[in-house]
């Protein structure tokens, strides 16, 4: 059962390979679309956007969206302030951990409605579990950010989650919040592999705004593992990624 549908600006694929409930997509993305109206910086009517306009006290925030900002200001710390939920204008934005946010717990619906084998793929950022339809583990390929049609390595995730920043699809929309006027023009794209999808989300947001430096900083976390592409096409990847290339 595979379904992909525009949400959150975005196409979002949900792919389930075991005998589950054929609505169970129907809820999967009604799912993604509550999140969209509570999040987007896009909709007038959406909770963030009242909050930008000063109609919300901090005490009547949702408890998504209390959680979601929590979850920021944490990853603003562990990160030397290179996530920053505000935009250089002071307005709230957390759509750098929403989209990863927003994965896991659909990937959680899924699993406690007792599917074990699945993939859910939202704008290129993926959390599978199991196997595929074919009985072989999920396979995710990493775009060449210089020809869309190539793809330059395969990973095998084995249930962690993937996610990738850059600017070869939306441009220079991820700004570095120490020099939030100069265009991050060293690399293109960040792909990093986290224990699930939102680790992998949040942490690949900060390290890209950090440029070429991004990569040194996801090594040195051993949760994670990193393959970055430079402008000039030159990759460098951490100590363990290679451990999950299944073709380069």
């Amino acid at each position: 059962m595979r379904a992909t549908r525009l949400v959150m600006g975005m196409p979002v694929t949900v792919e389930i390979a075991d005998d589950c409930e054929d609505s169970l997509t129907d809820e999967i993305f009604a799912y993604f679309d509550a999140v969209d109206r509570r999040f987007s910086t896009y909709k007038a009517e959406s909770e963030i956007s009242a909050i930008n306009r000063g109609e919300v006290a901090s005490a009547d925030f949702s408890k998504a969206m209390q959680e979601v900002l929590a979850l920021a200001a944490t990853t603003c710390v562990e990160t030397g302030g290179y996530f920053d939920a505000r935009t250089p204008r002071g307005d709230l934005d957390p759509s750098g951990i929403v989209k990863g946010w927003a994965i896991r717990n659909a990937a959680a619906m899924l699993h406690d409605s007792g599917c074990r084998n699945f993939y859910v793929d939202a704008g290129g950022d993926i959390q599978s579990s199991g196997v595929n339809d074919a009985g072989n583990p999920w396979q995710v390929g990493i775009r060449n950010p210089f020809d869309a049609r190539q793809v330059v390595k395969v990973i095998a995730p084995s249930g962690r989650g993937v996610a990738t920043s850059g600017t070869y699809v939306r441009g220079q929309h991820i700004y570095n919040p120490h020099a939030p006027g100069t265009a991050i023009e060293d690399i293109v794209s960040l792909t990093v592999i986290g224990p699930d999808v939102l680790e992998a989300d949040r942490f690949a947001t900060a390290a890209f705004a950090m440029g070429a430096d991004g990569i040194s900083f996801i090594a040195t976390r051993p949760e994670l593992e990193g393959y970055l592409i430079r402008r000039d096409g030159r990759a460098t990847m951490t100590r363990g990624f290679d451990a999950y290339v299944v073709r380069a």
